[in-house]
């Protein structure tokens, strides 16, 4: 007979093995992966060292070692991950909620006022517009993308966290934004410089949708587009705010100075990584760009 598979010899020979594929945390990816099949946190797999896996287990969970060791992320393996400590589904149709987006829902809390317009600008997943109608209810939220999927995603997921009644989700481009006016809009946007996406991560460049990804030549093109209508989209007092990737921190608080807007900021991530640009339009003038 051969010796059976058990929860430590999975683990130990999957680890391995994602290792030799090139993938980062292989052991805590075998162990989630396990986990979801098996419907354990990692205390309960511990726990089960030496449980023999069944013969259906295993071939699940085979399926999905095959997908992670061809680099697809765990979050579409599993179909689901967490953003704000609040469950979301994903699929390759939307990027995976990073933590570092956490800071910027962090300012718009921040700036929110009763009553309030928000605009949601790339909502992906939904993820940003949830969590803030999760923590603030007395708002208007409004929620566009430029996917059909993404949207019928997102609405799965306020429907999910009990929020789908406080979000308007509507096809819509960031080019061309919806009049307002709004208190707070705010985007994540494509951000990475075009000649760039060939040197991510193969997680990304070959699984993330690079219609979320691409930021033109310099990576700043969404950017120009959203600074440059924030004066007739933003109600007087309104904020802009933008999350942005590294090295860019400078270029955006230019196009926001460029805008017309005020006040402008920087907050950094818990890494200290400059993360969010943000900009206010005045009260009792015209600011519009020129």
């Amino acid at each position: 007979m051969q010796p059976a598979w058990t929860v430590l010899k999975v683990i130990q020979w999957t680890t391995g093995y994602l290792r030799e594929k090139g993938v980062e945390g292989a052991r805590r990816d075998a162990e989630i992966l396990l986990g979801a099949v098996l419907q354990l946190d990692r205390v309960g797999l511990y726990l089960n060292f030496d449980r023999p896996l069944e013969a259906a287990e295993l071939a699940e969970y085979r399926a999905m070692v095959g997908r992670r060791a061809r680099r697809e992320p765990v979050a579409y393996i599993l179909g689901r991950s967490e953003f704000w400590s609040l469950p979301l589904c994903v699929s390759p149709d939307v990027l995976i909620p990073r933590p570092d987006t956490e800071v910027l829902v962090e300012e718009a809390l921040g700036k929110m006022v009763p009553g309030g317009r928000v605009l949601d600008v790339g909502t992906g997943s939904g993820a940003i517009v949830i969590a803030l109608a999760h923590e603030f209810s007395d708002a208007r939220y409004h929620a566009i993308d430029l996917s059909a999927a993404a949207l019928e995603l997102a609405r799965e997921n306020a429907r999910r966290n009990g929020v789908e009644g406080r979000i308007h989700f509507e096809p819509g481009d960031l080019h061309h934004l919806p009049c307002g006016p709004f208190d707070l809009i705010l985007s994540n946007p494509p951000y990475i410089p075009h000649e760039e996406l060939a040197e991510l991560q193969p997680e990304v460049r070959d699984h993330e949708p690079h219609l979320a990804l691409s930021g033109g030549v310099d990576g700043l093109d969404c950017y120009r587009s959203l600074t440059a209508q924030a004066g007739h989209c933003l109600a007087e007092g309104g904020w802009l705010l933008l999350e942005v990737g590294i090295g860019q921190a400078d270029g955006v608080r230019q196009l926001l100075a460029t805008a017309g807007l005020v006040e402008i900021f920087c907050r950094e991530d818990y890494a200290g990584i400059s993360r969010v640009l943000a900009g206010r339009r005045s009260v009792g003038r015209d600011n519009l760009s020129a």
